[in-house]
């Protein structure tokens, strides 16, 4: 029965993991690739699972994602151990992954980062409904992820609703949607961010039809599908900190007004005392609590 697991074949693992080959992690620890294929059996042995994926990167399995979060968790408490205890080494910037949507990065995420000063950060930009996987595969330490379910070994708290606008460009409103919009919204051109975007769909099933049109423009930046939506491209959701002044300024009109999405935004975490992470956090919900709708 497995009492206990061995740290330096954790680590090993987390090695693997992170350098994509067992030579490369063997290069990266200073031992030799048998010696590192020999910690990960000898670990696999132990759990009575397998851990990796001999792909090319290497991928952790399941059960290897589990281990490979708890590694990284252990390498997070180490460093703010050696920091407090003013160990060599501990001069060191603090870094900190996050997994944070594209509109939550162009509009207000990084507003709450300069709160937070001192700390180096690693962004992954995923969707808000996807952020959620890179937490339970151990690749960040939190994210921003619509969902309100708790990660494995992660604590959640709300943030607030983005709110996201139908919009269009003046000139493309008159030429494709100068009528019913149930019945016109579906043809027409559309700009969605990338193939696992189904937002503009699911306003048009909100307003009783299928789907958007099959003219359909991917634009993977938040900001290029703003200006393309702006420059007459398509129909799309707009976050409304984006859409408000373009508005205004008469370069975007509303396509269903008083009619909107709103998405609501969590902040998971590592459920670790780190003062860093900490710290990350509360600024970010004070930051969430002026940018986004309650």
């Amino acid at each position: 029965m497995m009492t206990e697991l061995p740290l330096d074949q954790v680590r090993t693992l987390l090695a693997v993991v992170d350098e994509g080959t067992f030579d490369a992690a063997a290069a990266a620890l200073h031992l030799t690739p048998s010696a590192v294929s020999q910690r990960i059996k000898a670990l696999e042995q132990r759990t009575g699972r397998v851990l990796l994926q001999r792909t090319k990167p290497v991928r952790p399995t399941e059960s290897g994602a589990v281990l490979v979060r708890f590694a990284r968790q252990l390498v997070r408490l180490e460093r703010d151990a050696r920091g407090e205890l003013g160990l060599s080494g501990a001069g060191e910037p603090t870094r900190v992954s996050v997994a944070v949507n594209a509109d939550s990065l162009a509009t207000w995420f990084l507003g709450a980062l300069t709160r937070v000063p001192g700390l180096c950060f690693e962004l992954h930009r995923e969707d808000e409904d996807h952020t959620a996987a890179l937490l339970r595969e151990g690749l960040v330490m939190a994210a921003v992820t619509s969902s309100p379910d708790p990660v494995p070994g992660c604590s959640v708290r709300p943030l607030g609703r983005m709110r996201y606008l139908p919009a269009a460009a003046p000139g493309f409103a008159e030429r494709h949607l100068d009528g019913p919009l149930r019945d016109l919204l579906p043809g027409a051109p559309v700009v969605v961010f990338d193939r696992k975007d189904d937002f503009q769909d699911g306003f048009v099933r909100h307003l009783g039809g299928t789907a958007a049109g099959p003219l359909r423009h991917y634009v993977p930046t938040s900001e290029g599908f703003l200006d393309a939506v702006a420059a007459g491209l398509g129909w799309g959701m707009i976050p409304e900190p984006q859409a408000a002044p373009l508005l205004d300024a008469g370069r975007l009109t509303l396509l269903a007004p008083g009619d909107w999405t709103d998405v609501p935004l969590y902040w998971q975490q590592w459920k670790l005392d780190s003062p860093a992470l900490a710290a990350l956090a509360e600024a970010v919900a004070a930051t969430a609590r002026e940018a986004l709708r309650r």
